[in-house]
């Protein structure tokens, strides 16, 4: 039996896959309240996607998708936290306003190059404002794990890969790898 490999597998469900424009470009905003129609119809085919994915592939830590990665360039993203019943958290021209000088180092993983996980330090604590659907700004504060999912969708918008974050001299390593070390993510009280 031919091993399908984990990005072949995103790929098929739909997700843009690295070295694709879109994912380089900063993601248009939307104008809000106008645009609330095209707002919802993106963030409908998020939630199918995120579904879709979830389907598959089992996310413990919980997952993020934006908007670029299913071929839209517009500035949604959501973000399924890892707690199965906590709600998943929509971004709309979400923009980082502040974040702690305190950061740690863990593994991520992109569905659009799920092939290899990579080390990427980020700030412990962000703050986030976000437009509404009715054009109202949001502001909201995310800490260490949901902080570094928000983070990572956030760098999407923006056309930011995590590797562009991850120290000099670190690479991804092969998924293949990252499963024998067997590591959640974990923080310090």
């Amino acid at each position: 039996m031919i091993q399908v490999r984990p990005s072949e597998q995103m790929r098929d469900l739909g997700v843009v896959q690295e070295g694709a424009p879109i994912l380089a470009e900063p993601a248009r905003p939307f104008d809000l309240p106008t645009e609330r129609g095209a707002a919802e119809q993106v963030i409908e085919q998020l939630f199918t996607a995120m579904e879709r994915i979830g389907q598959v592939h089992p996310f413990a830590k919980g997952m993020g998708i934006a908007a670029p990665q299913i071929g839209i360039g517009r500035a949604a993203a959501i973000v399924q936290p890892a707690s199965p019943e906590a709600a998943a958290i929509v971004l709309l021209n979400p923009r980082i306003t502040n974040r702690s000088d305190e950061t740690d180092e863990q593994f991520e993983g992109c569905l659009s190059f799920f092939d290899v996980r990579g080390l990427v330090p980020r700030p412990l604590r962000i703050t986030v404002e976000t437009t509404t659907l009715d054009g109202q700004v949001a502001t909201a504060i995310y800490e260490r794990g949901l902080a570094r999912l928000i983070h990572h969708e956030i760098d999407h918008l923006d056309g930011l890969l995590y590797t562009a974050r991850m120290r000099s001299g670190v690479d991804p390593i092969p998924v293949e790898q990252y499963r024998q070390t067997g590591q959640t993510w974990t923080y310090k009280e």
